[in-house]
């Protein structure tokens, strides 16, 4: 298990990684295509609904006045509240949606198994060592809101 990032990429920039991989697996291999008069409203709405999520998220770090630098690790408050209540990363899920989205607009389903790589490339690279160091930081009280709140939704 990882105790410290290992990498230097922020989440943000998997997230585009993971909409360009995308969108050349929707251009290379085109299979199970969906064409929809709706598609760019669906996508449209996953993508607003990812994008709200997100900012409403960094909000809440603002206020609590701790880092939004996903690359440190040296959180000064725990949030839980707002989105926080129902997910512990409301942030990632947010990219997620806005990458659900990605795959609507795309409209080629070969798209979504990126979708899962992108889940377990967070899980491991970020949330777990994110998980440790908010354990040790904030103990009990860290343990207690894992019981309250899911890692995804």
């Amino acid at each position: 298990m990882l105790s410290k990032l290992e990498h230097k990429i922020p989440p943000p920039i998997w997230g585009l990684l993971f909409a360009a991989l995308m969108y050349l697996v929707a251009d290379i291999m085109p299979i199970l295509l969906f064409v929809n008069d709706s598609q760019w409203l669906i996508a449209g709405l996953f993508m607003a609904i990812g994008f709200f999520i997100d900012v409403y998220s960094v909000i809440g770090f603002v206020r609590a006045k701790t880092t939004i630098n996903p690359l440190s690790l040296d959180a000064s408050a725990l949030v839980t509240s707002g989105l926080y209540k129902y997910s512990r990363n409301p942030m990632y899920l947010g990219m997620l949606l806005i990458l659900l989205g990605w795959i609507t607009y795309l409209g080629a389903l070969s798209s979504l198994l990126l979708l899962y790589v992108f889940v377990y490339t967070i899980n491991r690279l970020q949330i777990k060592p994110e998980e440790e160091k908010l354990e040790q930081l904030f103990g009990q009280q860290y343990t207690d809101y894992c019981q309250q709140a899911r890692r995804w939704l």
